[in-house]
């Protein structure tokens, strides 16, 4: 049997349906976001249920935060970025440059 690894599908899938490329891509900032918030955990060495005690929170919040499930208000990155040691900065890029 044939192995396919998840690497090659999606490129294979983005390389055949630019309609879904664009959608994936726009998409980017939120993994962006989410990736960010991961690091920023791993920066502390916390695990979620530290992070939530530290925020004040749940650790199944911490979880749907970093699924992506939920999106994160400026406050609970605010409060992200004190309980990991973190400062948060938030940017306006014009559109086209990055």
């Amino acid at each position: 049997m044939k192995e396919v690894r998840a690497r090659a599908l999606h490129d294979r899938w983005m390389a055949s349906d630019p309609a879904s490329r664009r959608k994936f891509e726009a998409l980017e900032p939120e993994f962006a976001l989410i990736t960010a918030m991961i690091q920023a955990r791993g920066y502390a060495h916390l695990t979620q249920a530290q992070l939530a005690h530290r925020m004040g929170t749940t650790q199944a919040v911490i979880a749907r935060l970093e699924s992506g499930r939920t999106k994160p208000s400026t406050r609970t990155l605010e409060r992200l970025a004190e309980a990991t040691g973190m400062r948060l900065r938030i940017s306006f890029e014009p559109v086209g440059v990055g």
